[in-house]
């Protein structure tokens, strides 16, 4: 299968796509999964894992439903496998230090596009040759 785009999309873009249907992260992801690859590593879906797990959300979606569109995800994406040492050797790193695991993503799997409601991130905009943009931009590039 020939891909358009390589896209990253953020534990944030991800967790709001599947608690709320009908809003502008679902409709990214589901641009993501009609125009193009989506990339992940270990670490980007171990952080998934557990915040998807999270109590807070029961009062959105049971967590199967939730676990289960993770699963689904699982199935969609490219995994990229990154060194230990990846994150200590980004010439520019994130203001926090737990999203960096994004920016390598992005440069390991050479993506076009990191699609993110974190702040954190969208100041990086442009990393290197790599977009960093919200949901609602992604949706209008």
């Amino acid at each position: 299968m020939i891909f358009g785009k390589r896209i990253v999309l953020d534990t944030s873009t991800l967790i709001s796509a599947v608690l709320r249907p009908n809003s502008i992260p679902r409709q990214a992801l589901i641009k993501a999964l009609s125009e193009g690859e989506l990339c992940a590593s270990a670490a980007t879906l171990a952080e998934l894992d557990d915040v998807i797990a999270r109590d807070k959300f029961d009062r959105y979606l049971d967590l199967k439903s939730r676990t289960d569109f993770v699963s689904m995800y699982r199935d969609k994406v490219r995994m990229f496998e990154i060194s230990e040492n990846a994150e200590a050797s980004l010439e520019i790193s994130c203001r926090d230090p737990r999203d960096n695991k994004f920016l390598v993503l992005a440069l390991t799997s050479r993506a076009d596009v990191l699609v993110s409601s974190d702040d954190d991130l969208l100041t990086l905009n442009p990393y290197g040759n790599i977009l960093v943009l919200t949901p609602k931009a992604y949706l209008a590039d």
